[in-house]
């Protein structure tokens, strides 16, 4: 049998791969999806399954779903992208990878079947049928899957699920989904299923219009959950958890929830999950309270999700959040200024197919910027990045690869500092590996 490190040579080098190489990868057409959903026996419709798309807070939100259910005695599989360390993470059953020979064996298949190569499946085509036909063949009770990039045209979205949950929308991928807010909202809004209810988490008068139309159309119930659910302020704990108290249309029902994913912007993505758990219950989905909160207390520890505000050293502080657009860093900006510190590092990378003025703008001037690149092809040459950041009046040093940015902001923060590494989610991967 091929080696596991063969097959992901193949994978990450022989198929199209957006992670890697941008838009090129990108496909807008379902046509092989389908075609590899057949060739499998649609395995997709052998399991009940929860699509969770949006623009931010969708794998925060995707692994909150599973840890709660998880907790509830439910088979979980879990299909996110991308990956930080291991391929295996974008396809997990109760926290677990699939096991190495699982993924051998079904690349495997494929490269004995002229008729599967003849379709020239990109690399996210293929990991959406793997994850379809692993969930089939564990038998699993339901399986949360992401949405990987837009929706309409996205190769999960051949599920007819229980039901959809869409985070939010802002301007990310402009150059394959559309230039406007309302552009991106229909193509996000294209996982409404006729007659499955649809939760937006995080309702905007810039696009709640779009869902409203789509959802009218489809007689799909739509509900905004931050119009029902919210938590007024979170309060970090000694363990090293969050605790939020939300109420749901004024009244306190969920006191002392604790939330062991960090960042005052779980909040949102809590609203949304919890609404998500209630339309669920109603459908006659049996989910505890106790469930809830040991779903929500454990989900990094229960599912393995790791990169968001998550704090990786102390003293200084050193902190890493995967947020690479407008919107997320607008969330992780304001993180930074709600924990102390005296002096702010900041280890930045970016790819170099973001709309990099957005983000640069919002930005923290007063820091010391160590500018670096992640290794894939996609990432922006260090020095343009720092070339592009000083007329924000963001100023630094130009160190790579990642490993050496972060030892050189250590070695010159101070106990009292803190430090951030972000920009890119393959900065944050670079970083752990």
């Amino acid at each position: 049998m091929t080696s596991y490190k063969h097959t992901l040579d193949f994978l990450y080098t022989r198929l199209p791969m957006y992670q890697r190489t941008g838009p090129a990868a990108y496909k807008n057409t379902l046509d092989n999806t389908l075609a590899l959903d057949q060739f499998f026996g649609h395995p997709h419709k052998e399991f009940k399954t929860i699509h969770v798309g949006g623009t931010n807070g969708k794998g925060s939100s995707s692994h909150l779903l599973a840890s709660v259910l998880q907790e509830a005695g439910y088979q979980v599989g879990l299909y996110t992208s991308p990956h930080l360390i291991d391929f295996r993470e974008r396809i997990k059953i109760n926290g677990e990878m699939i096991p190495e020979e699982q993924v051998v064996a079904f690349v495997d298949q494929f490269r004995q079947s002229k008729e599967l190569q003849q379709l020239e499946p990109s690399f996210f085509e293929i990991t959406v049928a793997m994850a379809f036909d692993y969930f089939r063949n564990q038998q699993v009770d339901v399986a949360i899957v992401e949405v990987g990039l837009g929706g309409r045209l996205d190769s999960t979205n051949i599920v007819d699920p229980e039901l959809a949950l869409i985070t939010n929308i802002s301007l990310d991928h402009t150059a394959l989904l559309g230039n406007t807010i309302e552009q991106i909202a229909a193509e996000k809004a294209g996982i409404i299923k006729p007659h499955v209810p649809v939760v937006i988490s995080e309702s905007n008068h810039a696009y709640n219009f779009v869902f409203e139309a789509v959802a009218h159309e489809k007689h799909s119930p739509i509900s905004f959950a931050d119009q029902e659910f919210q938590a007024g302020y979170s309060m970090l704990l000694p363990e090293g958890k969050q605790l939020f108290n939300f109420q749901q249309n004024g009244e306190l029902v969920f006191p002392n929830l604790k939330m062991d994913l960090l960042g005052n912007y779980q909040q949102k993505n809590a609203s949304g999950v919890l609404k998500a758990l209630e339309l669920l219950t109603q459908q006659g989905w049996e989910i505890p309270r106790s469930a809830i909160y040991e779903g929500f207390s454990n989900a990094s520890s229960n599912t393995g999700l790791r990169g968001r505000w998550e704090v990786v050293g102390n003293n200084p502080l050193m902190v890493c959040d995967t947020a690479h657009n407008e919107a997320g860093l607008k969330a992780v900006v304001a993180q930074m200024h709600a924990t102390p510190w005296k002096q702010l590092h900041i280890v930045l990378g970016m790819v170099n197919d973001k709309n990099l003025d957005l983000a640069l703008a919002i930005l923290p001037k007063q820091a010391n910027y160590y500018f670096t690149q992640a290794s894939i092809p996609r990432a922006l040459p260090a020095a343009d990045l720092a070339k592009q950041a000083a007329a924000f009046g963001l100023h630094g040093e130009v160190v790579s690869p990642v490993s050496e940015a972060v030892a050189k902001a250590q070695a010159q923060a101070e106990a009292e500092d803190l430090i951030y590494i972000g920009g890119s989610t393959f900065v944050v991967a670079d970083y752990f590996s």
